[in-house]
């Protein structure tokens, strides 16, 4: 006998959109929005609209793809896994014998 319900085989999987995944999404978005606040700020001050497209499409441009290649590199949590691991020292340095007496 056939099942008549939908089985849903992405549960407790990361979303993905268009190749970035979890964190990455939020990240883009973030970048877009602050942008679209830099254009503005560009505009209201008085510089050439021209000017200010051209500064805000490299800037984006170049926001896109770093954000692309963090998601390509780091995955879903390697970046916090890279950024855990500059916290751990490289070694421990013992000056007295004062903890082994005890």
């Amino acid at each position: 006998m056939s099942s008549v319900y939908q089985i849903n085989k992405g549960i407790n999987q990361s979303i993905e959109f268009k190749g970035l995944k979890a964190q990455y999404i939020w990240y883009l978005g973030g970048g877009v929005v602050g942008l679209m606040i830099v254009f503005a700020v560009l505009f209201i001050v008085g510089i050439p609209s021209l000017v200010c497209v051209a500064l805000i499409g490299t800037a984006g441009t170049v926001m896109v793809i770093k954000i692309y290649k963090m998601s390509r590199q780091y995955g879903e949590f390697g970046m916090m896994k890279a950024l855990a691991a500059r916290q751990i020292p490289k070694c421990v340095k013992v000056r007295s014998r004062a903890v082994f007496i005890k």
